[in-house]
């Protein structure tokens, strides 16, 4: 697994090139779209166009003829579809629902070939030729751009510029990556070596946004508050109907994503700690591909919040030498977690209790699941070992924490301490 960082900075865009930078973003979601409509098939997902190479080579000279776009942009337009477009056909044959994607956000993706960085400023590619804008960085030091875009240890990738509405602010999303001294990527918490690993399983659940094998517990009841109140005061100045009230609508749009950003950002953290508090080589969690099919009854903002959740996790958990996996989530939670038991059935669970009809365990229910969701990634691994074994991978065995010890394929083992 690459180690990968963002850094956010707010770029200081003269007036005269603020017009270039809207219509590159609009020519920039045109090409997207004439790309996805090319590629996109309502009859059969056989049909779809999901090579680059295709795509590129039937649609670059049209769009560069259509647009001012450089090259580089129109290559990376078409590029974005290409991905959004194999991840429809990924959906679809799967049997889930999906559609032709389409592209109306403000946002231009730059390679490092349309975007050069200097130390406080960064030049641009536009619809009329380059344009150069300062950056606006926090007082605060190091910043992430001073700590990865500057740093000899990482290099720069794919970038996202974006316009806020609400501020009239451009912001610069910089990817970058981790690299060795001959700038190779840097590889950390590999989960495909066949050595011991401890792990660190996480169910998800509405009345605790997360729950560990540990037996931590993330509380979901300050997240609910906040949301509460935020669609309280929203709704009060939807009822005014004022352009002033219009006004304050978007900037308290604003301060709830940063604040929902910030609060999952802070439980991502914990979750990191927690396994390396219990020395874990992988975090895992149940996969969240249909997960609106399996929590019905959750609420958007939950949903929002546990694809922010993983996606924050795996962005921090390798920078501590951790890998972070996903599992099928099937039956964890009516599945018996004590390792001589395993007793699968619906009833077993009644809302937040879990009580096995077959041995009598009672324990909270998510907390049952975190432990099947760290026990099928052991399953999963010790398959995969068997089926391609390499010398010495039968002695790599995998543990998975739980409170006050490890379960394995032996059953519970206590730890020293406890």
């Amino acid at each position: 697994m690459e180690v990968r960082r963002t850094a956010p900075v707010k770029l200081v865009v003269p007036d005269e090139y603020r017009d270039d930078l809207h219509e590159t973003a609009e020519q920039f979601l045109y090409c997207a779209n004439e790309a996805s409509d090319y590629c996109w098939d309502n009859t059969d997902y056989e049909d779809c166009i999901t090579s680059n190479v295709t795509a590129r080579d039937a649609l670059y000279d049209r769009l560069r003829e259509e647009t001012d776009l450089t090259a580089n942009l129109v290559q990376e337009a078409i590029r974005r579809a290409i991905h959004a477009v194999d991840s429809g056909v990924d959906r679809w044959k799967k049997g889930k629902r999906t559609n032709k994607p389409e592209f109306t956000s403000w946002s231009v993706v730059y390679d490092k070939r349309s975007a050069t960085f200097y130390r406080n400023e960064i030049s641009l590619s536009t619809v009329n030729g380059r344009i150069e804008c300062d950056f606006e960085l926090p007082a605060d030091s190091p910043t992430p751009y001073e700590e990865y875009v500057l740093s000899d240890d990482y290099e720069f990738r794919t970038s996202t510029l974006q316009y806020d509405q609400a501020t009239d602010g451009f912001y610069f999303h910089i990817k970058t990556r981790k690299v060795d001294t001959d700038g190779e990527a840097v590889e950390i918490g590999s989960s495909d070596d066949t050595g011991h690993q401890t792990v660190l399983g996480i169910d998800l659940g509405v009345n605790s946004l997360a729950v560990s094998s540990t037996g931590t517990f993330w509380s979901g009841d300050e997240y609910d508050h906040w949301i509460h109140e935020f669609e309280k005061r929203r709704a009060e100045m939807q009822q005014r109907g004022t352009q002033a009230a219009h006004n304050a609508l978007l900037r308290l749009g604003k301060r709830e994503r940063a604040w929902r950003k910030q609060y999952i950002h802070t439980v991502a953290n914990e979750v990191v700690e927690e396994a390396v508090v219990h020395d874990c080589d992988v975090i895992v969690f149940a996969d969240l591909t249909d997960i609106r099919g399996r929590l019905p009854h959750a609420d958007w903002h939950h949903i929002w919040a546990f694809r922010r959740l993983v996606e924050y996790v795996e962005y921090k958990a390798p920078e501590r030498s951790m890998a972070v996996e996903q599992v099928e989530p099937a039956h964890t939670s009516q599945r018996c977690s004590r390792t001589d038991c395993g007793f699968t059935h619906e009833d077993n669970r009644d809302g937040e209790q879990f009580q096995c009809l077959n041995c009598g365990c009672e324990i909270n229910a998510d907390y049952d699941g975190a432990k099947n969701v760290g026990l099928r990634y052991l399953r999963k691994r010790q398959h995969r070992l068997r089926s391609s074994p390499t010398p010495g991978s039968a002695d790599a065995p995998v543990d998975v924490r739980v409170n006050g010890g490890m379960l394995n394929g032996d059953g519970y083992r206590p730890t020293a301490e406890s």
